[in-house]
């Protein structure tokens, strides 16, 4: 007789200790310590059954509460995702065959918390290793019994969602894929009477877009018809997903509704007004995706009269929307703590800005008045001026609309100008205006129209007309700056800093104005604002440079902001701006910053130091750790170093400088290493003998970053590692030997995996090389065969200047002592030669050319077979020496 398999029974004390636990975790009072439960369920979790009883508590405790058992359901979902691949083989199939028979439980709650469970399971070990999952998803989809139904749709809806792909790929004893057995079903569910399952159902095949599998592409026909059916759904989550499915396959498959376009459109204009906020949003999405998909523009002209009207109306503050909470908060009121948001300081970086810099969006809530304006920007883009004779009578009622119950219409007039003015700049010339309404929402928004306005009028101050808009835009954003309002004293400053970018040197006949614009804010503004006028400070300096260095303007600028300085405590978060502001300040002055030079030198070390005391002993610090102090002055301190240049040997020669940049340099926090890197390296430009007495430590510990670990954060201090060995070795020359072998090899490894860092890691890799090189060409000679082909196409992206100059000496060194191992990367040194626009330094012109020549007697007659590789432009270029 066969042994029957032994089925898995829970111990009644162990049930019981684990319900009570559960019971105590989601009990609201605070009498019992969360803490301590937690520890006793994970110190249970060691245990081989504990997910069993978990599984258990889930389905079959039908006595305990639903709370209880969907609790136990949810620490088994996070228990599966970490321990499921080391479970025993047993205890994995008790699970599963305890699942399934719960698909068609009689509450929701527990429902959809199998469905969850199901999907973890399937996105650890696929379909193929639950061959019962399948078969009893198809029984529950066909039951007729809507909770069989529910159950079944959640879980596969969760699938479809986390790990879609799973159902589109071959599976052992099935003859056809997983998708193509539950695709007929899904579209069947779209004609179900139960919203949840037209819901669950739409919302599965929409997933499938993306990746648009042969059984989706194949039954595209069904789907939209599937689609027109949900339309006009009594249920506005149902209508939201057709509009996302329309959206979605309009970016990707636009020749799937082309057939259909006139009634997708249509339905689009319709549902943009739908009494649902969210459903209007997913269909206002539609417009920017339509011209996105470059589909045909003339079809949606003639919808333009129906549509810009929705638009614009939609672009009025929303009752609710949460800005406008405070709108009227006044300059008088000061800042609390928690008005102030998280900044982030962003690392000093050498070489080309490549590195992405995400903007923090956290606090930018996408809502339907933004799309709108987005969706009006990029139609006046697509059409226009031909758009105005549509919008403009619009703009101009809801413009002139008197009234304080008005206010919003005025307002979204103002934006909507904003919106427009990239692409219908030459109609808007005479609509150009501040707005000085008493509403301070109407205000902040035209400061950022008018910056909108500010980037073309500075393309057209060549002519005076524009000179005389540019300079009316510049004073409407500086009276801003001054409003009594906080919000419009942001937008004013925000919009200005944008309008400093784009103008630049075109600001330098304004700067005294500025300047005292600037500095009177300075004075007035709460914390929260101050931060974005040393912004808009520090950008002025980066926009004007020396320009700024004008006794009659530092007398505006430096003794309020010195004054600042001086009330501020070391340990003060309200420092962090101002540190970075100065650092802009001293770059642009240069040896103009002379006179406040000491000061700030020494306030730098005094905060490093306290910084560095605080990390080991905060109490004696009297400050807690924070290493943003460390980096903001180590930032600064290169600022200053790049501005005197030669002079900082005065503020540094008698500091102990060197000792502190050598303990940044190993911090373990990659953005400190990245500040201390930059700081060795313009150290290194202008005053290298500073670094001699520990130069070596200084390399070797460079040396290490390049062949670390080059992770995302690690990126940007290998980066600026590598700029200052090669910053370095052109001052102290010979010295750079001991570390050189180290080096090129990492460097080598480097330029051979280009495609994984980033630009401007290969760029100064591709330098240093370059400048090692030339200093030791016998060290890099003999390994040259390596990475001559990487190393020769990094050369060609650099931009002509001394450090590519200082690259190509070193090239055309090792070629001199090697030339047989270029041989082979001969084509990419003709390609690296012939990406310079013009040599200026004669020295290396003549280098480069006895490098061709050598090779052309070298090779005899190959040299023409070589020639006859490079694409003609190379040719062109290589023709100059005379090869």
């Amino acid at each position: 007789m066969a042994a029957t398999a032994v089925v898995w029974q829970p111990r009644d004390d162990g049930l019981a200790e684990i319900c009570s636990l559960l019971e105590q975790q989601i009990s609201p009072s605070s009498v019992v310590d969360k803490s301590q439960i937690w520890k006793q369920l994970q110190h249970f979790s060691q245990f081989p059954d504990f997910n069993n009883y978990l599984v258990f508590i889930l389905v079959r405790a039908e006595g305990k509460s639903v709370e209880v058992r969907q609790a136990a359901g949810l620490l088994l979902k996070n228990n599966l995702r970490g321990a499921y691949p080391s479970m025993a083989q047993e205890n994995q199939k008790y699970i599963k065959s305890e699942l399934l028979p719960c698909l068609g439980a009689a509450d929701r709650n527990i429902r959809t918390t199998v469905g969850t469970i199901i999907s973890v399971i399937v996105n650890i070990e696929g379909v193929s290793g639950w061959h019962e999952l399948l078969p009893a998803l198809v029984t529950c989809l066909d039951s007729n019994d809507l909770n069989h139904m529910d159950g079944a749709m959640d879980a596969l809806s969760k699938i479809c969602e986390d790990i879609p792909h799973v159902l589109d790929t071959e599976v052992p004893g099935l003859t056809e894929r997983p998708i193509n057995i539950f695709l007929p079903r899904l579209f069947q569910f779209f004609q179900s009477p139960h919203a949840s399952l037209r819901k669950l159902a739409l919302g599965s095949v929409n997933q499938y877009i993306i990746i648009m599998p042969a059984a989706l592409y194949n039954s595209m026909d069904k789907y939209l018809q599937g689609l027109f059916v949900l339309a006009n759904d009594p249920v506005a989550e149902v209508r939201k997903l057709v509009c996302a499915a329309f959206v979605h396959l309009t970016e990707v498959l636009p020749s799937s509704i082309e057939p259909y376009l006139r009634n997708v459109m249509e339905y689009m204009l319709q549902v943009n007004n739908d009494p649902d906020e969210e459903v209007c949003l997913e269909a206002c999405e539609f417009w920017s995706a339509y011209c996105d998909a470059q589909l045909p523009p003339e079809n949606l002209k003639e919808f333009l009269p129906g549509l810009i009207p929705v638009l614009l109306a939609n672009m009025a503050y929303a009752d609710d929307d949460e800005s406008l909470l405070d709108a009227e908060e006044d300059e008088s009121q000061p800042d609390r703590d928690q008005d102030l948001k998280p900044r982030f300081h962003t690392s000093r970086l050498h070489g080309s800005e490549d590195f992405d810099d995400d903007d923090d969006d956290s606090f930018n809530v996408w809502n339907l008045r933004k799309c709108s304006a987005a969706a009006i920007d990029i139609l006046s883009n697509v059409f226009g001026d031909e758009i105005l004779p549509a919008i403009m009578p619009l703009i101009q009622t809801n413009l002139s609309a008197s009234g304080d119950d008005a206010w919003k219409q005025r307002e979204a007039a103002v934006l909507a100008l904003g919106a427009i003015s990239e692409g219908c700049m030459n109609g808007l010339y005479p609509h150009l205006s501040e707005a000085n309404d008493k509403f301070p929402l109407i205000r902040s928004i035209s400061c950022w129209t008018l910056s909108r306005f500010g980037k073309y009028l500075i393309q057209e101050s060549g002519n005076p007309k524009g000179y005389e808009q540019f300079e009316k835009v510049l004073m409407g954003l500086l009276r801003r700056l001054l409003d009594t309002n906080k919000r419009v004293q942001e937008a004013a400053c925000s919009a200005f800093a944008t309008v400093e970018e784009d103008a630049a040197e075109e600001l330098v006949p304004h700067l005294g104005v500025i300047l005292q614009h600037l500095m009177c804010a300075f004075g007035k503004y709460q914390r929260r604002n101050l931060r974005i006028v040393y912004d808009a400070i520090g950008t002025l300096a980066d926009s004007v440079r020396g320009e700024l260095n004008k006794p009659a303007y530092l007398e505006i600028l430096m003794p309020p902001l010195v004054a600042k300085w001086q009330q501020l405590s070391n340990s003060d978060k309200d420092l962090f701006p101002l540190l970075e502001c100065f650092t802009s300040i001293s770059q642009a002055l240069g040896v103009g910053f002379a006179p406040f030079a000491q000061p700030v030198f020494q306030r730098c070390m005094d905060i490093i130091q306290l910084q560095q005391l605080a990390k080991v002993d905060p109490s004696s610090a009297g400050a807690q750790y924070d290493r943003e102090f460390i980096v903001c002055s180590l930032d600064l301190l290169s600022g200053l170093a790049e501005g005197l240049g030669s002079g900082i040997e005065s503020l540094v020669s008698q500091s102990n400088l060197r000792d502190l940049l050598l303990n940044c340099c190993i911090d373990e926090a990659p953005d400190v290493r990245q500040s201390a890197f930059a700081l060795m390296g313009d150290l290194a430009r202008v005053f290298p003998v500073y670094l001699q007495p520990r130069l070596l430590d200084f390399l070797e510990i460079a040396s290490q970053q390049l062949s670390a670990n080059l992770n995302r954060e690690n990126l940007s201090v290998a980066n600026n590692a590598c700029w200052a060995i090669g910053e370095l070795a052109v001052k102290v020359r010979q010295e750079v030997s001991p570390i050189v072998a180290k080096v090129v090899s990492s460097l080598g490894l480097i330029l051979q995996h280009g495609e994984g860092v980033n630009k401007a890691l290969v760029e100064n890799s591709a330098i240093t090389l370059g400048r090692l090189a030339w200093i030791r060409p016998d060290l890099v000679a003999p390994h040259m065969e390596h990475f001559m082909k990487p190393w020769c196409m990094a050369l060609s992206m650099v931009r002509d200047d001394i450090e590519k100059e200082d690259a190509f000496r070193g090239l055309c060194a090792v070629v001199k002592v090697n030339p047989s191992g270029g041989v082979s990367s001969l084509v990419f040194i003709c390609q690296a030669i012939a990406s310079w626009h013009e040599i200026r330094s004669e020295d290396v012109q003549n280098e480069v050319s006895q490098v061709l020549n050598g090779y052309k007697h070298m090779l005899g007659n190959s040299w023409a077979e070589c020639l006859s590789a490079l694409d003609p432009p190379v040719k062109d270029r290589l023709a100059r020496y005379q090869v």
